[in-house]
């Protein structure tokens, strides 16, 4: 059973809260990529009623980490490899659209936070602590995106960000617990160079190294599940 809603939880909606613990629960594999969520399981996983539990199951589908089947009821998205290369094309345009306008905004404080978040990635590259990683990348790039102060943007990239690439990741059992093979040293370079790029206001090369960087991220992906499948 997971942990109980607690006292402290008292002030927000109860739906909100058993969303944001289902949100967890999917994000960490504690429910599988194509899992059924019968509300009569998670109501008792969450000590509530089914009612909050439906509310936040239509909550999670409009965020797209599970669909609605017919007669059959919810179950955790799974994601194919069209999927992925969707998703990280989608990801690219707009990150790198981001990258592009936080170029001739960003200031120095800003900089000095994604370089603090990169000398933590490095030291937190061991296969062991690949969740750190993985939470101080995503740090990274939220940075970046909301150094653009493109409202529109950043909206529509932190709904992306709350399920992906996290999920995307953990949907596959090679790369759920570990990180993508041989992706260290590059996502340092790529890092850096996305960095410089910023620091010198270069909008054109922001915008590049970004796109390069999660294009090549995907690239690896597919290549890697393709092998091990």
């Amino acid at each position: 059973m997971l942990s109980l809603l607690t006292d402290t939880s008292s002030h927000k909606q109860l739906r909100n809260v058993v969303a944001e613990q289902m949100r967890a629960a999917i994000l960490n594999g504690h429910y599988k990529p194509g899992e059924w969520l019968r509300q009569e399981r998670l109501a008792h996983d969450f000590g509530v009623s089914q009612m909050p539990v439906r509310e936040a199951l239509k909550e999670l589908a409009a965020e797209g980490l599970i669909e609605h089947v017919p007669y059959r009821g919810a179950r955790v998205i799974v994601f194919s490899i069209h999927d992925i290369l969707d998703l990280y094309s989608h990801r690219a345009f707009l990150e790198s659209r981001a990258a592009s306008i936080a170029a001739e905004v960003i200031t120095s404080e800003e900089v000095s936070v994604l370089e603090s978040l990169q000398v933590a990635m490095e030291e937190n590259s061991a296969p062991e602590v690949v969740f750190k990683y993985r939470e101080l990348n995503r740090k990274f790039h939220q940075s970046i995106y909301q150094a653009s102060r493109r409202e529109y943007l950043i909206r529509t990239l932190h709904q992306m960000w709350a399920t992906f690439p996290t999920m995307l990741i953990a949907n596959f059992a090679e790369t759920a617990v570990q990180p993508l093979p041989e992706r260290d040293a590059v996502d340092v370079a790529e890092h850096r160079e996305i960095i410089a790029a910023l620091k010198t206001h270069d909008a054109a090369a922001a915008e590049q190294a970004m796109k390069k960087h999660i294009l090549i991220t995907a690239e690896h992906l597919v290549t890697f599940i393709k092998v091990q499948a």
